[in-house]
């Protein structure tokens, strides 16, 4: 339970600005459909004051709506089964205004999971359809500083998206007259789908039997990603080696030597990338467009190998669709704890909001308490180091897994 008391007022809805003009469905694309009941949720930690961030962020709310129009809408079957669209009814989004007496200074830790969840408004467990497509949040602290809770339907957009639309949000609370960025959300905005294959494993993943794992707030240090990148470098050439890759690389392999599988038995590394150059997306696009990369080694590969050949593993797969051949991998595994998944949100948008008094000096991601696959949510912005919200392990494995993680960065050469 949190020793933080949060005072919230009853939540009101925000509709756009100025009516909503254009009423025709939007249809969810094939990117879209498999994250129709999937919520998402992010937290921007604002230290400095700002004079009534409440009703500036409403403001900018209501007019950003204007722009985003679907985001206003409500989810809908389609005309066709299995087809889902966005009505464009203009009904608007959630808001919860809250308060608190003391300073963000003096919250002795900020990402507890008991204090996100009065830090933050979420669905009831799924997205129904006649939910709100965006619930947000804004609790001020005594300082002035302010957090600033956005949770929506993953269908609507995905982390790009939804960072342009913060954005524009925050662009528009400001004063600015519109958007930097123009808004596109229609379907015919994307030249190609998804893979054949892509679709296929969504529907596996979605079938798995998930597990009971540990939630566990990670730091990774930039001194080691900088250590990782220069090695990397001097060994291929002076070839680059991305912040994404240098951690990726880290928690597959401390995860690897901590959990102890079979040795012989295949481990997989998916990650999703962003794909509008692949589907031709127009720019201002903020819809789902990603697609799932793989990277495949034996777990003694994976444990014992170098990072080097990790990284590299992760620099390939980032290039490489997956095809029919990652299917079979799949269907062959003989655990799912095996899997292994990590999202970045790293340049994706997340640190770029400003509402009148600077960018946030944190962003903090949710993972609420339930079964599920073995996941990171990986560089989450958080000033000279990189935050990972892990349930990637089971309790059994949490001692043996941030031992791994502290021996890399004291010993890592």
């Amino acid at each position: 339970m949190s020793t933080v008391a949060i005072s919230k007022s009853p939540p009101v809805v925000v509709q756009p600005s100025e009516p909503v003009t254009s009423t025709s469905d939007i249809n969810l694309s094939s990117y879209d459909r498999h994250l129709v009941s999937r919520p998402a949720t992010a937290f921007f930690v604002f230290e400095r004051p700002m004079h009534e961030p409440v009703e500036t962020i409403k403001r900018g709310l209501s007019r950003a709506l204007l722009d985003y129009y679907p985001i206003a809408g409500r989810l809908a079957a389609g005309a066709t089964a299995g087809d889902v669209v966005i009505k464009c009814t203009g009904e608007g989004v959630s808001f919860v205004a809250a308060s608190t007496s003391c300073a963000i200074k003096d919250v002795k830790d900020l990402s507890d999971p008991s204090l996100k969840e009065e830090l933050g408004v979420f669905y009831d467990g799924r997205c129904r359809y006649s939910d709100p497509l965006v619930l947000m949040q804004v609790t001020v602290f005594s300082c002035g500083g302010f957090v600033l809770c956005v949770t929506w339907n993953h269908s609507v957009a995905d982390g790009v998206g939804m960072g342009q639309f913060m954005q524009a949000v925050g662009e528009l609370s400001r004063g600015v007259p519109s958007p930097s960025v123009v808004p596109v959300r229609q379907p015919d905005s994307l030249i190609l789908g998804p893979p054949p294959v892509f679709t296929k494993i969504m529907q596996l993943l979605g079938s798995l039997q998930p597990t009971q794992l540990a939630l566990l707030d990670i730091t990774i240090q930039s001194s080691l990603i900088r250590r990782i990148k220069d090695k990397y470098s001097s060994m291929n050439s002076g070839q680059p080696c991305t912040v994404f890759e240098a951690v990726a690389a880290v928690l597959w392999w401390c995860r690897a030597r901590a959990i102890s599988s079979d040795p012989e038995a295949l481990t997989v590394l998916f990650f999703p990338t962003n794909a509008r150059a692949y589907a031709g997306a127009k720019e201002g696009y903020y819809g789902n467009c990603l697609v799932w990369r793989l990277a495949t080694a034996t777990t003694h590969a994976v444990a014992n190998g170098d990072v080097m050949d990790l990284v590299k593993m992760i620099h390939a797969a980032k290039d490489r669709v997956p095809d029919q051949s990652d299917m079979e991998e799949l269907l062959h595994l003989p655990d799912w704890y095996d899997l292994l998944r990590i999202t970045s949100w790293r340049n994706i948008g997340f640190q770029t909001p400003d509402f009148g008094a600077g960018t946030p000096t944190r962003v903090m991601a949710h993972s609420p308490p339930q079964r599920d696959l073995p996941k990171c949510t990986a560089c989450i912005p958080s000033m000279d180091e990189y935050n990972v919200l892990s349930t990637c392990v089971k309790e059994d494995h949490t001692s043996a897994f941030l031992y791994e993680l502290a021996d890399m960065h004291l010993n890592y050469i």
